[in-house]
């Protein structure tokens, strides 16, 4: 019998909840709770002036008790349920302590997979995730299908449950910070990638794929899984699915389900046999990866969206926001907004988009993961480096480091001010070049997140 939004919440009458976040994802939750009479106690690191005005006011007069500061974990005892925020480690003290005096610890997405009345594709990868998730959602929409697209991209899905049907489809983005304590995995899920990331917060590369095995791990034996066949972590992943497994493979032919190139033309392997699906020359987006990203999604909504469908999209589709994104063309210099790429990997792959060498504004927030990778692509297809960010040292080390690596190829500038290095790109840019802002690091030392970054980056070119 499946449980509903209605018949959970029927589960918390007369309990108490403490929501762990005050963000985008967990304030229509903690409205939600109020709504249905539940005691809420709304808890965040931030100071009451980090809020818009009248935010806080708003969740107070609807009956929310809000700790906030550096203390803010320190009200959990008494409370029978806990809502953890993405990113923040459950095994934090406070947490622990509530959990072994009897609290319950969960997330607004758990409780989603927990009531959701309809079929859930869900993708997760240290890159790609967005791209991937956002064309599957687009396939299934332009092929008639009502989706609800969310989890790490879009809008909260739990407080939207009541509105959907069992014939809908949700499309979910889901991070590793969502997946540490899943206990349920989608019907359809999807593996792009996996490469060190985000082991600021993760104790360690096991851990972090740990958390991204929780995507298909509880599936049933009617649940398809989609793995990366070039990856070799996501490879080994077969072994440990219930349910069908079908490989995706930019180099090469999987022996079993999959899907794959041949002829420059993506094929289909799934039970009734092989079909031609999409030629390469008729996606409008640059990139091997987002080759990869495109094979991924075919292999999730195979059986649910016309081929022809996908044609008709691929033709058409110029990508998602902060994604390799044309910001302008001035003076013959086009200039490329990739702030989403947050991890070596990524960057490398906007790199080896672009047929010459171009110039590359990197640094950010540092991970703690190695930039090794990074520096050998920089040197194969950057001509000026301009770097800027607490990792900027790092960054320059690991391609000073290249064996071969010549002062000067490409030139390395080191700028403290994020405006002053986009300034800088502009006065060494000539008329064919490309200046890509593609920092290979997260945001947090100078943006709230990836999204200021970019957008930041983009009035600054169009200021020019």
């Amino acid at each position: 019998m499946q449980l509903t939004i209605e018949d959970y919440l029927d589960t918390l009458k007369g309990k108490k909840a403490a929501v762990l976040g005050i963000g985008v994802s967990n304030t229509p939750l903690i409205k939600m709770l109020l709504k249905a009479g539940i005691k809420v106690t709304a808890c965040d690191k931030r100071e009451r002036t980090a809020f818009d005005r009248g935010f806080l006011e708003e969740l107070e007069a609807l009956g929310a008790v809000v700790y906030l500061g550096p203390d803010y974990l320190e009200h959990l005892k008494g409370n029978d349920v806990i809502f953890r925020t993405p990113g923040l480690r459950p095994d934090l003290p406070q947490i622990q302590d509530a959990v072994k005096g009897g609290a319950l610890l969960t997330s607004e997405m758990e409780v989603f997979f927990q009531v959701c009345p309809c079929p859930i594709i869900g993708v997760t990868g240290s890159d790609g995730k967005t791209t991937t998730t956002t064309i599957i959602a687009s396939l299934l929409e332009a092929a008639g299908h009502t989706v609800h697209l969310g989890g790490n991209i879009g809008k909260p899905l739990l407080p939207e449950v009541e509105k959907m049907k069992k014939s809908d489809v949700a499309v979910v983005e889901l991070s590793s910070f969502q997946l540490m304590t899943m206990d349920l995995s989608p019907h359809i899920s999807v593996v792009t990638n996996l490469a060190p990331n985000h082991l600021d917060v993760h104790k360690s590369m096991e851990e972090y794929i740990e958390a991204k095995k929780n995507i298909f791990v509880h599936q049933g034996p009617h649940d398809r899984v989609i793995l990366n066949m070039d990856n070799e972590i996501t490879n080994s992943f077969a072994s440990l699915a219930a349910g069908e497994v079908a490989f995706f493979s930019r180099k090469g032919e999987p022996k079993g389900l999959g899907v794959f190139l041949r002829d420059r033309i993506i094929w289909i392997r799934n039970q009734n046999g092989e079909r031609k699906i999409l030629p390469l020359e008729e996606i409008l987006l640059p990139g091997d990866h987002n080759v990869e990203n495109y094979m991924a999604a075919i292999g999730a909504v195979d059986g649910l969206v016309p081929d022809e469908v996908i044609r008709t999209f691929a033709k058409n589709f110029g990508g998602v926001e902060h994604r390799i994104e044309l910001v302008r063309e001035l003076d013959g210099v086009r200039y490329y907004n990739d702030s989403i790429a947050s991890s070596p990997t990524r960057t490398i792959a906007g790199l080896k988009c672009f047929p010459q060498k171009v110039i590359l504004i990197a640094g950010g927030y540092d991970k703690h993961i190695p930039f090794d990778v990074l520096g050998p692509a920089v040197v194969d297809h950057v001509k000026l480096l301009i770097l800027t960010g607490a990792t900027a040292a790092k960054i320059r080390a690991a391609v000073e480091e290249v064996p071969g690596y010549q002062a000067g190829a490409p030139a390395i500038q080191e700028f403290e001010e994020f405006s002053e290095a986009v300034s800088a790109a502009r006065q060494s840019a000539r008329p064919g070049d490309v200046v890509i802002l593609s920092p290979a690091c997260a945001s947090f030392d100078k943006f709230k997140n990836f999204v200021e970054r970019g957008n930041t980056f983009k009035e600054i070119v169009n200021a020019f």
